[in-house]
């Protein structure tokens, strides 16, 4: 008696494009650009005033232009009004609506307090600016990791992994506007960068460590990532080893591009990878780039977009207090 088993594979679009891995990437190095502005604008710190300066610079460039590329994600501005007008309080992304306004909201203030030297105003603004940052963290790792669907993402290291990656991003985008200001150097951005790299690393093996142990839902996570993602993740660790050796220097530009490089990967690698597994059938969909505005003009958009805050930004207000540390 013969036996035929028929396999289907269902080819679907991924629901969240590329404007998702823009937006997660910007509003990720935001939030840890704000922690890093608060040595020296709010708790004034020896020799921090310049470096906290240009994190305060990248907070506010990223952080502009981030709900931008989540409005584009969202295809028209009434699906993300819809979230006000029928708030879904049980899901992450209605809290998340809310979050966003706030830290964006705190953060114009605590800049504007911070650049006008407004001791007064200055605390409440960073208050209120912190608690945004920290939701906004929460909520985009949480939005993720609570999609059992989808074995790359239902992991509570996920959350961890895109603050971690932020972290090292953060640094990397001041390091790389201090670059642009004419500094050749700042071993306090050199010394974070490294610290960014090696949580990373340690990170991604603590991760492995799972996945080779059997445990669930790593294990299925790994059989993810082996069906196409092998080259991008061996590559991802890689660049993360190099951005690490170059840190080590006293050269900025080269190591915070890759830096930058890393945080990016890192979230198209989760989103656009964890995406490649079809929750029906038994093929993998690949996820390439193209000249669309959903790909990499989107991109490019994003990236030009950032150009311009820096530009209006910088032409508008002196940020060329040097770092020392």
């Amino acid at each position: 008696m013969n036996t035929t088993v028929e396999v289907l594979g269902f080819a679907r679009e991924p629901g969240w494009l590329p404007w998702a891995v823009q937006y997660f990437f910007l509003i990720g190095i935001s939030t840890m650009a704000f922690f890093l502005s608060l040595p020296g604008l709010l708790w004034r710190r020896a020799g921090w005033e310049g470096l906290s300066r240009r994190a305060l610079l990248a907070a506010l460039v990223c952080g502009l232009a981030a709900p931008l590329a989540l409005l584009a994600d969202l295809h028209q501005p009434g699906r993300f009004l819809n979230f006000y007008l029928h708030t879904n309080f049980g899901s992450w992304m209605g809290w998340g609506a809310y979050f966003i306004p706030l830290y964006v909201g705190g953060l114009l203030a605590y800049a504007w307090s911070a650049l006008r030297a407004n001791r007064a105003g200055l605390t409440p603004a960073a208050l209120v600016a912190g608690s945004g940052a920290v939701l906004v963290l929460l909520y985009t790792g949480m939005e993720t990791m609570i999609v059992a669907a989808r074995p790359l993402w239902h992991s509570f290291l996920i959350p961890v992994f895109f603050a971690v990656t932020a972290f090292a991003g953060a640094f990397g985008m001041t390091a790389l506007f201090e670059a642009l200001a004419g500094r050749r150097e700042a071993p306090a951005l050199n010394r974070g960068l490294r610290l960014g790299q090696w949580a990373v690393l340690l990170l991604v093996a603590a991760w492995l460590l799972l996945a080779l142990s059997g445990a669930a839902p790593y294990r299925e996570a790994l059989a993810t990532i082996q069906g196409g993602w092998t080259a991008a993740w061996i590559w991802f660790i890689a660049s993360t080893a190099l951005t690490l050796w170059l840190a080590r220097g006293s050269s900025l530009l080269l190591p915070a591009l890759f830096a930058l490089h890393g945080a990016w990967l890192a979230r198209w690698l989760v989103f656009m990878g964890g995406q490649s597994v079809p929750k029906l059938g038994a093929t993998h969909a690949a996820q390439t780039l193209s000249l669309t505005p959903d790909s990499l003009l989107g991109i490019a958009g994003t990236a030009g977009l950032c150009l311009f805050i820096y530009i209006v930004l910088t032409s508008l207000v002196r940020w060329d207090e040097p770092a020392k540390v």
